[in-house]
């Protein structure tokens, strides 16, 4: 998240292109209705009905989203930013609904979109990609029509299957989304990429087993969590073959959090970031009790019906003080700045995704500019990875801001998976 004025920039810079990828898949969309698993032919012919079972990761229904070719594809990330020199292909995208646990181990359902190109091998290599924050449900994937795209579009076109899940409580999934709950999200989207094989298989297009595991921001930090659990064989079926998160807030105690309170994180993304975390781990964890304990009047009447699912960022920002001092009361503001108790529980709950030893390519994207996650939390993650003995080179994009770190990382990505699969440069 950004400034108020970032938001509206943002927003007209995505307009074109958010308005064109409609306007592509209007003809798909509202046609299309949600098939049952058991309405899909498995490759052998017999009804999936048989195969369904209440297992994390069955597939409940699929929705075609839509279908563009080459040069609606390659107009789309033109106009909105990564640019088309990775563009090989058209893409057919699907919401996959499936099932999954809640963050307490609960059965329910979780969607995300499906990405599978047109064209290539027959068997495909799957790219986990991974989003970052989202405060309104349909700003997620299988659902979205701008930012929420980009990434699944870019890899998609290249010529992979893209796993993107909308995680729990965003997209068409029940409930309110736990948000930076790292468990359930690497849950989810540990699913998705189950319920995703079972469908490429079911479209035709099945997968060779091999992921790519990206995602940016909050996704940056559940990809390296998600990596982890693959590496240590989480699912026999999927094979974890490199690591390249963008600006993930991988350290929240040592690196996000001393951000809010030192200036390199700007104001308003600190009111978002906090309030989002606080009133989602508030609903997991006893952190407080009572708001007004947390937030001074008025806003301690307003910050958790703001996290509905229902509203948009500039309403929450709008909604709220302009930086974290006047929206905290001094007590919390005093914990906040050097956290202990049930708060710093949670805070090292999130932590963690970069502690292990992975025996595939790793590389970090960050950028020296950006106030929203700090270049301080991919430089925790590299230490983490060397004190294992992994080398894993952050590499620095520059003096841009966070949207700018993806625009830059995104493409760089594709061209660095297409050279550890052997795959010539598109062009």
């Amino acid at each position: 998240m950004n400034t108020n004025a970032n938001f509206t920039r943002r927003a007209k810079s995505w307009a074109a292109a958010a308005v064109a990828v409609a306007a592509l898949a209007g003809a798909v969309a509202p046609a299309a209705a949600a098939i049952p698993a058991a309405a899909i032919p498995t490759v052998d012919g017999a009804p999936a009905a048989r195969h369904a079972t209440a297992q994390r990761g069955a597939l409940v229904s699929v929705t075609p989203v839509a279908d563009l070719d080459r040069a609606e594809v390659a107009a789309f990330l033109k106009a909105a930013g990564p640019g088309d020199g990775t563009v090989r292909y058209g893409i057919r995208t699907y919401r996959l609904t499936y099932r999954t646990v809640t963050p307490t181990g609960g059965p329910t359902t979780a969607t995300g979109l499906l990405v599978l190109p047109k064209g290539g091998a027959h068997r495909l290599d799957l790219v986990s990609d991974t989003h970052g924050t989202m405060v309104h449900r349909d700003y997620a994937p299988s659902v979205a029509e701008d930012f929420g795209l980009l990434p699944p579009y870019l890899h998609g076109s290249a010529g992979r299957a893209v796993a993107a899940p909308d995680y729990l409580g965003l997209g068409k999934g029940p409930g309110t989304h736990p948000y930076m709950d790292t468990r359930s999200s690497v849950t989810a989207s540990l699913d998705m990429l189950r319920a995703s094989r079972t469908a490429a298989q079911r479209l035709g297009r099945p997968l060779t087993g091999d992921v790519y595991a990206t995602g940016f921001s909050q996704g940056g930090q559940v990809a390296a969590a998600l990596a982890k659990q693959l590496a240590a064989g989480a699912d026999r079926h999927l094979r974890l073959r490199a690591l390249a998160p963008v600006a993930g807030p991988y350290d929240l105690e040592r690196a996000e959090l001393p951000a809010m309170f030192d200036g390199r994180i700007n104001d308003v993304s600190a009111v978002v970031y906090m309030t989002y975390f606080l009133t989602a781990q508030k609903r997991l964890h006893p952190i407080y009790k009572d708001p007004a304990d947390v937030y001074r009047a008025p806003y301690d009447k307003v910050v958790e019906g703001l996290y509905d699912g229902l509203h948009t960022e500039e309403q929450i920002a709008g909604a709220l003080p302009p930086n974290i001092k006047e929206l905290f009361t001094p007590d919390f503001y005093a914990r906040l700045a050097n956290p202990s108790g049930s708060l710093l529980d949670v805070l090292r709950r999130q932590d963690g995704g970069c502690a292990w030893k992975p025996k595939v390519p790793v590389r970090l994207y960050a950028s020296s500019g950006d106030r929203d996650v700090p270049i301080a939390n991919a430089r925790s993650c590299a230490a983490d990875f060397a004190k294992r003995g992994v080398r894993a080179p952050v590499l620095d994009q520059g003096n841009v801001d966070h949207g700018g770190t993806f625009m830059k990382a995104g493409p760089d990505s594709v061209r660095w998976f297409d050279r550890l699969a052997g795959v010539r440069p598109a062009r």
